[in-house]
C-alpha cells in the first residue's frame, strides 16, 4: 500500500473535510464581561483523557474548559486541524502525522502514561501472543500507540503483523460489543474497554501495555499555536490545572473514579479498577512533554511504516507551560 492509499485508508487525507456541526465555530473566544476565555477541548470517553475532569474541579481565573467529546479518532483530529476545537488529547503517532501535514499545533501536556491492553476474546482459545496467527485484532487507529504497542509485541514473538494477523480499525466504543458476537478476536485499546470486557465477562485481558512498553506515551495534549500565541496566561493556568488534576487523580483514585462520571460515562467501579488493579495499569505522572518520548515513538513508526516521522520535534514540543507548572506546584 502506498502512501497516498495509506493516507486515504485511515481518513487522515483530508482532515478537516468534515466537522460535525454541533462543535463547528471560531478557535477560542473572550467570554464578554468574565475576562475569560473558553477553550474547546476534545476526547474520547476513555480513561486517557480523565484529566478532563479538571474542568469540573477546577476554579480557573483566565479560562473555562469546554470538554467536546467525539467518539472517533478520526473526527478528534479533523475538528482539531480545521480549528473547529481549540485543542486536543490524542493519539500520539496521529499528532505527529497532523504536524508533518501542517497543522498549526504543539504539544503542551501528556495526557497519561500506560493505560491500555490487549483484550482477546474468553473462550479459551487465546491465551498467549503467539496465539493472535490467524485472528482479526482492532486498533483504535492506524495512527495510534496501539497500533504500534500491537506491531511491536507481534515482531518480539516473531510474528509478522502484515502476515500473521489481520490488523483492522474501530471506534474504542464498538470494541465490546464486537468481541462479544465474535467479530473479531480481539483488541488493543485504552482502558476502560479491558476491563468493560471482563467485567461483562465477554473478554480477557491478555496483556497490559505497560508489559509490552513500560511508561510509555500515548495520549498527548495538543493546543493550535493560534491559541498559545493570543492566551498564553489561559494555558499556562489550564497546563497548571491538568497538573493538579493529574496529583489528584493519582493520590485519591477511588474518588477521582466517582468524578469521572460526567465526563466519561462510565461506572465509577469500572474506572475505579483501571485505576487501581494494579496500581500503574494507568499512571498520572511525569507528564511534561519530553523529546526521548516522542523520538522513541518517531523511531517505532518509522520501523512499522508509518506517515509523521518526518514532523520537526523541537518545534512540536512545547514543554514550557509544563515545566512552570512544576515550578509553582
Amino acid at each position: 500500500m502506498n502512501r497516498r492509499d495509506f493516507l486515504l485508508k485511515t481518513g487522515l487525507f483530508a482532515l478537516g473535510a468534515q466537522i460535525p456541526g454541533a462543535i463547528a465555530g471560531n478557535f477560542a473566544t473572550a467570554i464578554a464581561g468574565t475576562g475569560k476565555v473558553n477553550l474547546k477541548i476534545g476526547y474520547l470517553p476513555i480513561t486517557d483523557h480523565l484529566l478532563l475532569i479538571s474542568a469540573f474541579r477546577e476554579k480557573f481565573r483566565n479560562l473555562t474548559i469546554q470538554p467536546v467529546r467525539f467518539s472517533s479518532w478520526p473526527e478528534n483530529a479533523e475538528a482539531l486541524k480545521a480549528g473547529a476545537i481549540d485543542g486536543s488529547f490524542l493519539l500520539t503517532p496521529m499528532s505527529l502525522a497532523l504536524r508533518e501535514k501542517g497543522a498549526p499545533i504543539k504539544v503542551v501536556y501528556l495526557g497519561h502514561r500506560n493505560g491500555s491492553a490487549i483484550t482477546v476474546k474468553n473462550d479459551g482459545t487465546i491465551n498467549r501472543i503467539e496465539d493472535l496467527k490467524g485472528k482479526t485484532i482492532a486498533v483504535p487507529s492506524q495512527f495510534s500507540t496501539h497500533n504500534i504497542l500491537l506491531r511491536k509485541i507481534l515482531a518480539d514473538k516473531g510474528l509478522d503483523a502484515a502476515r500473521d494477523v489481520r490488523i483492522i480499525d474501530m471506534p474504542p466504543p464498538e470494541m465490546v460489543v464486537a468481541l462479544a458476537s465474535g467479530r473479531i478476536h480481539g483488541y488493543i485499546v485504552a482502558e476502560p474497554f479491558g476491563v468493560q470486557a471482563e467485567e461483562r465477562h465477554v473478554g480477557k485481558v491478555l496483556m497490559l501495555s505497560k508489559e509490552i512498553w513500560q511508561n510509555h506515551i500515548c495520549c498527548v495534549l495538543n493546543l493550535r499555536e493560534q491559541v498559545i500565541r493570543a492566551y498564553p496566561e489561559a494555558v499556562q493556568e489550564l497546563v497548571g490545572g491538568l497538573s493538579r488534576t493529574a496529583a489528584f487523580i493519582e493520590s485519591n483514585p477511588v474518588q477521582a473514579a466517582a468524578e469521572s462520571q460526567q465526563l466519561l460515562g462510565q461506572k465509577p467501579q469500572i474506572i475505579e479498577r483501571v485505576l487501581t488493579t494494579p496500581k500503574d495499569r494507568l499512571a498520572f505522572t511525569n507528564l511534561v512533554p519530553d523529546l526521548a518520548d516522542f523520538t522513541a515513538t518517531r523511531s517505532l513508526m518509522a520501523k512499522f511504516g508509518l506517515p509523521g516521522t518526518k514532523t520537526d520535534l523541537g518545534t512540536y514540543i512545547d514543554s514550557s507551560f509544563a515545566k512552570r507548572a512544576l515550578q509553582h506546584a
